[in-house]
């Protein structure tokens, strides 16, 4: 069985991160959505609101889990059994600094990683301005899961 994770903050506002977990979906069985946060940064939801929002996007769908950590990538996924690192990238600048930190976690722990590319619609949208917008009451709609802005909307 081919598991993997997605690391990293994963933003419930970026609509390019559920599209790589669903395209990650045709590559592996499984996926651990593994929600990261610097404790040194400030950021809109905290690490268990995050988590809440996350998962409820994926509740209908039994290959995706979501769970915190706080180790290194590769510990955490020896940790969950995933034998796979499954990143998004949004330009082909970030291609370089993903393929010499997959080089790197290849030769750690030999564990690999899938690098896909944010749909184009998508590669655009910057969460912070989403947020932004939401802050001011404008409508996101447009930019979020459809779900995900109505439970937003709910909890208001």
């Amino acid at each position: 069985m081919k598991k993997a994770i997605f690391p990293g903050t994963f933003d419930p506002f970026t609509i390019g991160h559920l599209s790589i977990v669903e395209r990650g979906l045709s590559l592996v069985d499984e996926i651990v959505v593994a929600i990261g946060i610097n404790p040194n940064k400030q950021t809109y939801f905290s690490l268990e609101q995050r988590v809440e929002m996350i998962t409820r996007l994926f509740e209908h769908n039994p290959c995706v889990t979501v769970q915190s950590y706080t180790d290194l990538t590769v510990d955490f996924a020896q940790k969950v059994g995933a034998n796979f690192i499954l990143r998004g990238i949004r330009s082909i600048n970030d291609f370089e600094n993903e393929k010499n930190i997959a080089d790197i976690n290849r030769q750690i722990a030999g564990i690999e990683t899938f690098v896909l590319f944010t749909e184009p619609e998508y590669s655009h949208i910057s969460s912070t301005i989403v947020r932004e917008l939401l802050s001011y009451g404008k409508d996101v709609s447009g930019f979020v899961p459809t779900n995900l802005y109505q439970n937003i909307r709910q909890e208001k």
